[in-house]
Formats: structure tokens, C-alpha cells, sequence
């Protein structure tokens, strides 16, 4: 298999791939993303016209980080985010990780239940092996900082029991990881297909741990989704074709190209694997885009235990407004 962290440099180098857009006289839809292939939809929809079709021009973005992909998007900067619900509360409620609160931030629909896995270098085994030792995350008060908490915590540690390094998002961290920076991190599938190769090590999988986890969704502010009501409702049927024409496996092959078209240097085997993980039946990407919302009580569950200033969060249709996504499905 080519190198998967060739593979991953190679995208975020890409930014025609994945900044295409469809020619329009509208203005496009500026959409920040975390690079990687749970974008395959977004491709797809890309490839296939499902964009145009809905009268929709998309610039996609990478982002960085999530307090930049967050501040970005408060700020107008981006319409929409495809983000952890986590960062969406968190921005919402006063809690993240830099000194910026949207207070209108909304999921308007679903995309997937994380994919999150704990992945540590060859040497660290156990979750005890990770006692005295530093993990990497993308921001300690945001996303699935508080799902690595919450894993450890459940098998005996707590800080100082390990220490804790700012890194930035999942493609700086992975490649962190990679160089023995640091002994462990979440990491979003399929980025630890790379690691298990050269034998690191996945020591938990948060929907074993938790159940029911929502993960990636599409977020935006109230105020402009009001406003660009049209817009985004194409977004989301779009979107949703996407993901529907990747789950008949009558277009796999056709998928697999998409996917190496859009992860450079990703070979055959790579983008099979990331086929097998990302579209199974069961654990992978959500059908039709649709939130599950007992997925975001657990997200509110871990952000009242973890999340600082500590506040009880109950209410998970609090940060969903389903009206958009009402609309692109009737």
C-alpha cells in the first residue's frame, strides 16, 4: 500500500480537489470541512452534479483546527461547517476553545457517529501504558478531546496521570502520531489504517464504549440558514444523494475512483478499505444524513461532565433545527 501519510499531505496540497465548485452567477456556498474521506459524499455530489442539480455552487475549504474552522464560521467568513455537534455546543454555550460564542449555532443534519478510535504508538498497549505519558488532541475543551477524557477516565486515569498537547486537527495530529511526537490520539476513520499497518495500536472505539455517539454534522448560524433558506436546503438533499449513491453497491467502483481522485496518491487497497469502514451497513456513515439525537444526548452528557466552565446540558433539540432538513426531504 502507497504511504497513507503521503496519501493525507497530498490532500491538504490539493486544494483545486477539493475547492471545486460549480460555475454559477450565485454566489457559492463557502463550506469548511476536516479533510479526509468522510467528505466522499461531498465528492460524489461534486462528481455527480447533485450540487448543480439543486441550483447549489460549493467551495470547500480544509480547516486547520476546529477553534479556526469554529471562529471562521461565527464569523460569516464560511456558511457551513461540517464539524462535531461537540464544537457546535461548545461554541454556542461559552465553552470553546478560544474567546468567540456563537449564539445561534445550529446542526440542520446529520453525516456520521465519529468514527473515533484511541490510537497509540507500538510501545503503549494498555490504556495503563499511557500513565506519565502525553496525548495529543485538537483543542482539551472541544470534539473528541472529551470522548478521550471520558476512555481513559472509564480505565483509571485522570489528569495528571498523562499530560495533554495542543496539535491541531486530525491530519496534523495523525501525522504527530506518526512521528512519535506523542504516545496516542483520537483518530477519525480511516486514519488509523496507517498506524495498525506499522504496528501501532487501537486500545478503544468510542461507539464500543459509549453506544450511541453523533459525531460529524453540518452546522451553520440560524441568522444566514434563515436567510439563504433555498441554498440550504440543495445543500442538504445534495448532500444526502451522495451519500445514498455511495451506499448502492452497484456504484463501488465508480466510488473507489471518485475517492482516488480526490485522496491523492490513495491506492486501490487504501480507498477499499476506507470503502468497507465508512459504508458499513451498520457503524458508518448516517443513511439519508439523518441526526440521531440520542446520539447528541451522550454528546451533551460528556460536554456537562468534561466541558469547562461546567455546565448541566440536557436539551439535544436545543442545537437542531430539522426545518431545513424537513424540507430537502419531503
Amino acid at each position: 500500500m502507497r504511504s497513507f501519510a503521503r496519501m493525507l499531505a497530498g490532500l491538504i496540497l490539493s486544494g483545486g480537489v477539493l475547492s471545486c465548485g460549480v460555475a454559477s452567477a450565485e454566489k457559492a456556498l463557502e463550506v469548511i470541512v476536516f479533510p479526509g474521506g468522510f467528505n466522499w459524499p461531498i465528492w460524489v455530489a461534486q462528481n455527480k452534479g447533485y450540487f448543480q442539480q439543486q441550483g447549489v455552487s460549493v467551495n470547500v475549504t480544509p480547516t486547520p483546527s476546529s477553534s479556526y474552522q469554529l471562529s471562521n464560521l461565527i464569523d460569516g467568513k464560511y456558511d457551513i461547517a461540517m464539524t462535531a455537534i461537540d464544537n457546535l455546543i461548545a461554541y454556542r454555550e461559552g465553552q470553546g476553545e478560544v474567546d468567540k460564542v456563537g449564539t445561534d449555532l445550529v446542526a440542520v443534519m446529520g453525516a456520521d457517529r465519529g468514527f473515533l478510535k484511541l490510537v497509540t504508538v507500538p510501545e503503549v498497549k494498555t490504556v495503563s501504558d499511557l500513565k506519565g505519558r502525553t496525548l495529543s488532541v485538537d483543542a482539551r475543551n472541544t470534539g473528541y478531546a472529551l470522548v478521550l477524557f471520558e476512555l481513559l477516565d472509564r480505565a483509571g486515569l485522570r489528569e495528571p496521570d498523562f499530560q495533554v498537547e495542543r496539535a491541531g486537527g486530525v491530519m496534523q495530529r495523525f501525522k504527530d502520531l506518526m512521528d512519535k511526537k506523542h504516545a496516542g490520539t483520537m483518530l477519525i476513520s480511516p486514519f488509523e489504517v496507517q498506524p495498525l499497518a506499522n504496528g501501532y495500536n487501537v486500545l478503544a472505539t468510542a461507539s464500543q464504549a459509549l453506544g450511541s455517539y453523533q459525531g460529524l454534522v453540518a452546522g451553520t448560524r440560524l441568522s444566514w440558514a434563515e436567510d439563504n433558506r433555498e441554498k440550504l436546503v440543495g445543500y442538504i438533499r445534495a448532500y444526502i444523494n451522495g451519500v445514498e449513491w455511495l451506499y448502492d453497491p452497484a456504484n463501488k467502483e465508480e466510488a473507489i475512483t471518485i475517492y482516488q481522485s480526490n485522496m491523492r496518491n490513495a491506492d486501490k487497497q487504501s480507498a477499499e478499505t476506507a470503502y468497507r469502514i465508512l459504508l458499513d451497513p451498520e457503524t458508518g456513515m448516517q443513511r439519508k444524513a439523518q441526526i440521531e439525537m440520542d446520539g447528541v444526548a451522550q454528546v451533551l452528557s460528556l460536554r456537562s461532565k468534561w466541558g469547562r466552565p461546567q455546565k448541566t446540558l440536557t436539551d439535544p433539540s436545543k442545537y437542531y433545527d430539522n426545518r431545513f432538513y424537513q424540507l430537502a426531504t419531503q
